[in-house]
């Protein structure tokens, strides 16, 4: 098993942190995991990735040229990676903030109204949190308990009073996904 993904958005939408976690979380279920965070000519604000690639085995290069799984947290990130993704692979997009998708008809797509849910749980930066956990819900790359566990274990000690929101924000957007694959 192998999985490249692909998290794209602003600077200070919780795109590296997100891909963190996954890859925290990975390794901490024991598996080879590269994260390769890439920022734009601004830190907040400007453009900023990461790719996360999570396997079983050695992983031969961190290098991903067309991944598996996109998440992108805003529409020029979608614009910009869209193409890019594998066929047969998945884009998770933020649909607070990209109102349509794209043409293709070769990979899934998943909209998430992200920010209109972390808004509802009182802090716009979940948005990050509940895509991870819809994302999670269509692509079972690792399960949501594995998430909350390098959540506890990972999270900034400045940051530990946010761990229940997190939890929180993970689970609205893994039921947000549930509700709308059982129809």
């Amino acid at each position: 098993m192998q999985e490249e993904l692909l998290f794209a958005g602003f600077g200070g939408q919780g795109v590296m942190f997100v891909g963190q976690l996954l890859a925290y979380a990975a390794m901490d279920q024991g598996y080879e995991v590269t994260w390769i965070p890439s920022y734009g000519p601004e830190m907040r604000g400007g453009t900023a990735h990461c790719y996360v690639v999570i396997s079983d085995k050695p992983i031969g290069s961190p290098v991903v040229r067309n991944p598996k799984v996109a998440i992108a947290f805003n529409k020029p990130s979608y614009e910009k990676y869209e193409g890019l993704v594998a066929e047969g692979g998945l884009i998770a997009y933020n649909a607070s903030l990209i109102e349509t998708q794209g043409e293709r008809k070769d990979i899934d797509q998943i909209a998430v109204p992200a920010t209109s849910l972390a808004d509802e749980l009182g802090n716009l930066k979940l948005a990050n949190i509940v895509m991870l956990g819809a994302l999670l819900t269509v692509r079972p790359v690792l399960t949501l308990d594995a998430i909350r566990e390098a959540l506890d274990a990972h999270i900034p000690s400045h940051r530990r009073n946010l761990l229940p929101l997190n939890l929180q924000a993970l689970d609205k957007g893994a039921a947000v996904v549930a509700d709308r694959l059982a129809t």
